[in-house]
């Protein structure tokens, strides 16, 4: 009992130490820490935008005064909103929920991670107005050391109006009354129940629960808090279910002009940065890559269906973006050819430029992929396929590289795809999902980067309120997708495709432009259409189609290179940029023509052949053909026939362009000359061995190749001489 008795003392006592000593650092920590009353009513939070020029972009800010709202105006609703998504027991706490507290922290000890808080409303105006976003305990101790001061000076209703006054709603919107106006069209007081819901359940992810980027995601999370709402009996059931049927209407004015997509954008680029939009983002300066003109050109571009527009820069920064369907993700089409079967094919040593594919039907398994041209067009070189988007040989090229392998790259390339696309379908765009025109854009800057990975950005870099920089994009990470000899010959196979291929209509720019097109669709008809060009200097993707799948009458190599055409124009009108880069990593080869045509083979030209029979060839250095044609400098000929003719010896010649011929009797000279059909010879009556030695002259020297001896022959000259059985008054030849 005694024993009991000194583990229950001793135990109080440590307790009473570690109380004691938690106070004294909590003493120490917050000492000095006073309410800035000032902090507390800044209504004037914002964020400043700039584009690539440094010019102040007006549409990114809301206009006029920046007002704020009353709590007694508002409805009971739009306040109990915010309760119930944040803080259900915000009227009875005393600014600090120790029991959501003590339940938050041990999920994270046992997660080992910081991602589940606890904060109440009073906490997290605090933490908005006086502190940083830092996850530390000395962080936590000052919050709640201010949020006691907050509680003892206030009333709930007084903090709850100081906290819709200052909270976050994205795209630029500080405070209730502005995300009010911004998101609705109308002052906060006017809210209705589901729009007061709507706004609260921004606040998890402002820009990523907007209904402008995302209806469906804003709809679900909106439909959460009024379920929160119903669990707090804030509303009646039958609130709960009209409100939940209700559909999201935003307010078009606000959204729709020329900058509203690129905005969208730079604000979603932002959230994912990870940086406080209170102690680091407000009154920040944020500087983007947008180019004024290109933007206003993408959002001129009028057409009957819905469109998409990216270009980027050098830098992998966005100039100009516009996208009706919010970055939906669609079938890719044909423009998956380079990225995903023939660059890749190059990289491994598969293909090159002049490789031959058969170009007829094909059955895979049960897969038989078609032409857009319902035709069929034999023996076609790899580059002749991808200008012409061919279909059956960009399968059989993913066929022979494997589908393993093109997921391989697929994710250096950061293209998405699940494991329902494994198929060869794949080679043609054929996915569950697809891409958006960003991930396209992105993936085809490879080829104008020699290789180098790395995702396009809308943000240049951010400055505080202070003028310090906190963040810049040239940290942006990269990785080696293709070696630059690969890029090198894509780039001009893309150039021809430009030149003479689908995108043809690009093809009178005075500089390079490299293009591909592609068009999806099916039984009724075109579904997507896209147009991907480059220069050394910027990449451009348009997309035009269906949100909802309905029939277009618009392809890739049409109208979608009519809109590429205006954009490039654009872009260019006071300078060209500079050649696309076709030679880095690459090897100029002259390769046998005659070997080529006749048999598809790609052999290297003898070091004797002649220009004629010369055809050039680029290709990666780490994969040029390295057997050699040795038929001018060892010539080689099938073997001749010879036979008696008019009491002749006739020896009948293959057919050789280039060879001439050294014909011996006996070791004889009989014939030095070029190729002739016929040699014939009148030797006297015995028996004869006949050679023929095949060589070429290129002018200065003779090449001689391998002798061939045809048989011995008997020739009997006078016509009364007894010839043998079987063979009188006949020619004959011998076996």
């Amino acid at each position: 009992m005694k024993t009991l008795g000194k583990i229950l003392l001793f135990s109080l006592l440590a307790f009473m130490f570690i109380m004691l000593t938690g106070y004294t650092v909590y003493i120490a920590i917050t000492s000095g820490l006073e309410l800035d009353e000032s902090k507390l009513v800044n209504y004037e939070q914002t964020i400043t935008l700039y584009d690539g020029d440094g010019n102040k972009i007006e549409s990114a800010a809301l206009s006029g005064n920046r007002s704020a709202v009353r709590i007694n105006n508002l409805n009971d609703y739009t306040k109990n909103a915010f309760i119930a998504s944040e803080d259900r027991k915000f009227y009875s706490h005393n600014g600090i929920n120790f029991q959501r507290m003590i339940k938050a922290a041990f999920r994270n000890i046992t997660s080992f991670s910081f991602k589940e808080g606890a904060s109440t409303i009073s906490q997290q105006l605090i933490k908005n107005t006086h502190l940083s976003n830092e996850k530390t305990l000395k962080r936590k101790l000052q919050e709640i050391r201010l949020t006691r001061k907050l509680e003892k000076k206030y009333s709930k209703d007084e903090i709850l109006e100081m906290y819709l006054n200052t909270i976050y709603f994205g795209h630029n919107c500080y405070g209730l009354q502005n995300a009010s106006r911004f998101y609705f069209g109308k002052d906060a007081e006017n809210l209705t129940l589901a729009e007061s819901a709507t706004l609260a359940g921004l606040l998890a992810s402002p820009n990523n629960y907007s209904p402008f980027s995302n209806q469906e995601k804003s709809l679900k999370r909106r439909n959460i808090v009024l379920k929160s709402m119903l669990e707090c009996s804030f509303i009646s059931e039958n609130e709960y279910n009209t409100a939940k049927n209700e559909p999201i209407t935003v307010n078009q004015d606000m959204n729709f002009n020329q900058n509203s997509d690129y905005l969208s954008a730079v604000y979603r680029e932002l959230e994912s940065l990870n940086l406080d939009c209170y102690s680091e983002l407000s009154g920040c300066r944020v500087y983007t890559y947008m180019n004024e003109e290109m933007q206003s050109r993408a959002a001129d571009e009028k057409e009957d269906c819905d469109i998409a527009i990216i270009i980027t820069n050098s830098e992998n920064g966005v100039e100009a973006y516009r996208n009706t369907i919010k970055g939906a993700q669609r079938q890719p089409g044909s423009t998956v050819k380079p990225l995903l079967v023939y660059a890749p094919a190059i990289e491994e040593g598969i293909i090159c430029p002049l490789t031959k594919i058969e170009d007829k039907f094909t059955n895979f398994g049960g897969y038989k992929p078609q032409n857009y041209d319902d035709k069929y067009h034999g023996n076609v070189t790899v580059a002749e396929s991808i200008k012409h988007s061919y279909n059956i040989p960009a399968v059989k090229t993913l066929n022979a590289l494997t589908i393993e392998k093109s997921y391989e790259y697929a994710k250096k390339l950061h293209l998405p795809l699940t494991d329902e696309d494994r198929g060869l379908a794949l080679a043609l765009g054929g996915m569950k999902y697809g891409f958006d025109i960003k991930q396209i854009c992105d993936a085809y800057s490879v080829f104008r980067s020699g290789g180098n990975y790395a995702t396009s950005h809308f943000i240049k870099k951010i400055e505080d309120k202070n003028g310090r920089t906190i963040y810049t994009a040239q940290n942006a990470e990269k990785n080696k997708a293709f070696s630059s000899g690969t890029c090198s010959v894509i780039n001009q196979m893309l150039i021809e495709t430009s030149k003479e291929g689908t995108a043809k209509k690009l093809k009178n720019f005075n500089f390079d432009v490299a293009s591909k097109t592609g068009t999806c669709g099916n039984e009724h008809g075109n579904t997507d259409a896209y147009a991907v060009s480059y220069t050394s200097d910027h990449t451009f993707c348009v997309w035009l189609g269906d949100k909802d799948n309905k029939k277009i009458q618009y392809t890739g190599g049409g109208e979608c290179c009519n809109v590429m055409k205006n954009l490039i124009t654009t872009r260019y009108s006071s300078y060209s940029p500079s050649p696309l880069d076709i030679s880095s990593g690459t090897k100029e080869i002259y390769i046998d023509r005659e070997d080529y045509d006749n048999d598809g083979k790609i052999t290297i030209a003898d070091d004797a052949c002649p220009k004629l029979n010369r055809l050039s060839l680029r290709c990666q250095q780490n994969f040029c053909p390295v057997a050699k044609s040795n038929k001018f400098s060892y010539p080689e000929i099938v073997r001749p026939d010879i036979l008696v003719s008019n009491d002749n010896i006739c020896i009948e010649l293959c057919q050789t362009k280039y060879y001439s011929y050294l014909i011996k009797r006996d070791n004889i000279v009989i014939y030095d000359d070029i190729w002739k059909d016929k040699i014939y010879d009148a030797p006297s009556y015995g028996s004869h061995v006949y050679s023929v030695t095949p060589y070429y002259f290129d002018g200065k020297d003779k090449h001689f190749g391998k002798t061939v001896t045809l048989d011995r022959v008997n020739f009997r000259s006078e016509p009364n001489d007894i010839l043998p059985p079987d063979i009188t008054k006949k020619d004959w030849f011998a076996e």
